[in-house]
Order: C-alpha cells, then sequence, then structure tokens
C-alpha cells in the first residue's frame, strides 16, 4: 500500500487532489497523506481544472539538446492554489489568460489555453 496519495484523482478527466482543513476552509495542495498527524483535521477533494496564468517564463534550450523553446509558467486556481507546469501550445502565453490543467507523464502537469468563443 503506498502511504501517499496520487497528485491525481480518479475523476473523468482527471483532477488534481488537494486537502481542505475542516475549521479554516484552506486548501492546500497537495493533498495531505494519510500518515500525517494533521491528516484527520483536513479532507481530500478535487481542485479546479481550470485557472488564469499568473507568470510565465520562455525556455531556450541549448542547441545542442536539439528541444525547441518552451513555456513553463504559475497558475491560479480558485482556493487559492498556484500550480507551476509547462504551458502548451505554440503561441505566446497571455497571462491572466484561462488554461486548463492536464496531467502530463514528464512534468506532472501540463496547460492547456482554453480557446474563447467570441
Amino acid at each position: 500500500m503506498n502511504p501517499l496519495p496520487s497528485l491525481w484523482g480518479s475523476d473523468s478527466p482527471p483532477r488534481l487532489l488537494g486537502s481542505r482543513h475542516l475549521a479554516t476552509g484552506e486548501l492546500v495542495f497537495p493533498a495531505l497523506p494519510g500518515h500525517s498527524p494533521l491528516a484527520d483535521q483536513y479532507r481530500i477533494e478535487s481542485l479546479a481544472d481550470e485557472g488564469n496564468l499568473y507568470s510565465f517564463s520562455v525556455i531556450h534550450p541549448s542547441p545542442k539538446s536539439g528541444l525547441a523553446p518552451f513555456a513553463l509558467g504559475y497558475l491560479d486556481l480558485p482556493g487559492p492554489v498556484r500550480l507551476f507546469g509547462r504551458i502548451a501550445g505554440s503561441g505566446r502565453p497571455q497571462i491572466g489568460a484561462a488554461y486548463r490543467v492536464q496531467p502530463d507523464e514528464e512534468y506532472g502537469c501540463l496547460f492547456e489555453p482554453l480557446e474563447v468563443n467570441q
């Protein structure tokens, strides 16, 4: 049995898991493990799957790596919870824009831009 909780819940599509303090309502990420001395003061719940980009940086790997430039950034979810991850897409990220959190094998989580219907 793994004593540490998964970062991702079993929802479809998967959502990150956090812990909400029963007395104060404070939401923390990642979820507290069941063996934590504080675990009985929290309940595990799914986090929102959409948020707004707080900040980002474009990474330019060495030409020797063969990797194309990519963006990493912070995404603010309701709660408040701030996540760090890779930003998907080929366009330049926009601070304040809406993104959806997706699981990613290589980076843990990936932020997919939401298309705005006009």
